[in-house]
């Protein structure tokens, strides 16, 4: 497996990136603008084309690159802002749950009720899950009806992008598909300057973002391509019914999380708190250890 590998690493990357996100965020800067320049950022794969056999595929098949890229853009965005209108601790556990189990439903209907996970598999599944949720849970951030409803509408859209990015991979090489859903996402990123606040960060002279964070934010945005980047060839290497799983593995990137956030952020946890993130590592290192066993 070794998609397991590559999605691990992955997990560990976006860990960092989200380190620096909860900094950026806490901000001026909105989710129009961050979208903007996540979508606007992702032309620059444009300079792997000359090196990784880059071609223009047929008429429908670019069509359905660049609404892919279209569809990740509006989950990001709409991921900024539920993150922007409610607490992290709200948001992340909900969305932490409906994403695999969204996808595996996608998955499931779009193949045809073919294909499923071993029982081992599906165990491996549900402990991600349960361990996912767990480590983000706060018994301070309580999930009212909005904030349920916009994790749902996130993990509708980011299951739609990994479950459509894998019928792109499955169609074109990586890299030609990887490239194209990118451009996919510029473009729409571009409808973003209709916003009065995104062509006051681009054009006026006193910018939202100031020198530091933008610093820091094209930094991130270097990892995030990365570990992005690693999350999309694990996609395009594993089997369709895998992608449930992939998601689900997303725990492995709060345990990260977790470890960085107690390491350069020095902060403090009752132990209570620790005892709960210990519980749910344990369940998160038991599925693992199911999956990769299995």
């Amino acid at each position: 497996m070794l998609w397991l590998a590559i999605i691990i690493l992955a997990y560990f990357l976006f860990a960092v990136v989200s380190l620096v996100d909860r900094y950026l965020l806490i901000g001026p800067p909105s989710s129009k603008i961050y979208t903007f320049y996540v979508g606007i950022l992702g032309i620059l794969s444009l300079a792997l084309a000359p090196f990784v056999g880059f071609f223009v595929p047929d008429f429908y098949k670019l069509i359905f690159c660049l609404t892919v890229g279209a569809v990740y853009i509006l989950a990001l965005f709409a991921l900024y802002f539920g993150l922007e209108r409610f607490e992290a601790s709200r948001i992340v556990p909900a969305v932490g749950g409906f994403l695999p189990i969204l996808t595996f439903l996608l998955v499931y209907f779009l193949s045809g009720f073919r294909g499923t996970l071993s029982f081992k598999e599906f165990l491996a599944f549900i402990l991600l899950i349960l361990g996912s949720i767990i480590i983000n849970y706060s018994s301070s951030g309580k999930i009212s009806f909005e904030s349920l409803k916009i994790s749902a509408i996130i993990g509708l859209l980011l299951s739609l992008s990994f479950v459509l990015t894998k019928y792109v991979y499955l169609q074109l090489p990586f890299w030609t598909g990887f490239i194209w859903i990118r451009i996919g996402s510029f473009l729409t990123a571009l409808f973003f300057i209709l916003f009065k606040t995104v062509r006051k960060e681009i054009f006026s002279g006193t910018p939202v973002f100031n020198l530091k964070t933008r610093i820091f934010f094209l930094l991130n945005q270097g990892v995030g391509a990365g570990a992005f980047i690693l999350q999309n060839w694990a996609i395009s290497l594993a089997g369709l019914i895998y992608l449930p799983l992939i998601n689900a593995l997303q725990g492995i990137q709060y345990f990260f999380l977790f470890i960085l956030g107690l390491l350069f952020l020095k902060e403090g946890l009752s132990k209570k708190v620790i005892g709960q993130k210990i519980a749910a590592i344990l369940i998160i290192g038991i599925g693992l250890a199911i999956l990769a066993v299995g």
